[in-house]
């Protein structure tokens, strides 16, 4: 069974940091782009960042760039976000994702749910003093 799932998410301080994961079960992760999106309370989920299969493409919205990392361990099939700096605006649900269909994400495609055909549960982010 296809199964992702997140975990990671605690309360923490503003300017403090979480590493999230996302572990892939019944599938091989490596074939596969891996994306991570957010959902705030009132809000539409976002996509925040999007790695390759072998890491060398990453994506990140301008909200997350240069305070959150993406990064992947194939051989533990786990994809990672490393959140630093962090905002009481990144307080949100956050979820992984993966196209099953095995399409590579170019341009902006890897921003919309629509690219992405399984999910995981999600792990919730608090950022509050």
């Amino acid at each position: 069974q296809v199964q992702l799932v997140e975990s990671g998410g605690d309360l923490v301080q503003p300017g403090g940091s979480l590493r999230l994961s996302c572990t892939a079960y019944g599938f091989t992760l490596d074939n596969y782009f891996i994306g991570w999106f957010r959902q705030a309370p009132g809000r539409s989920r976002e996509g925040i960042s999007c790695i390759g299969t072998s890491s060398d493409i990453s994506y990140y919205s301008d909200s997350v760039k240069g305070r959150f990392i993406i990064s992947r361990d194939n051989a533990k099939h786990t994809v990672y976000l490393q959140m630093n700096r962090l905002k009481p605006e990144d307080t949100a649900l956050y979820y992984c994702a993966v196209d099953l269909r095995g399409r590579p994400k170019f341009g902006s495609s890897w921003y919309f749910r629509y690219e992405y055909t399984d999910w995981g549960q999600g792990t919730q982010v608090t950022v509050s003093s």
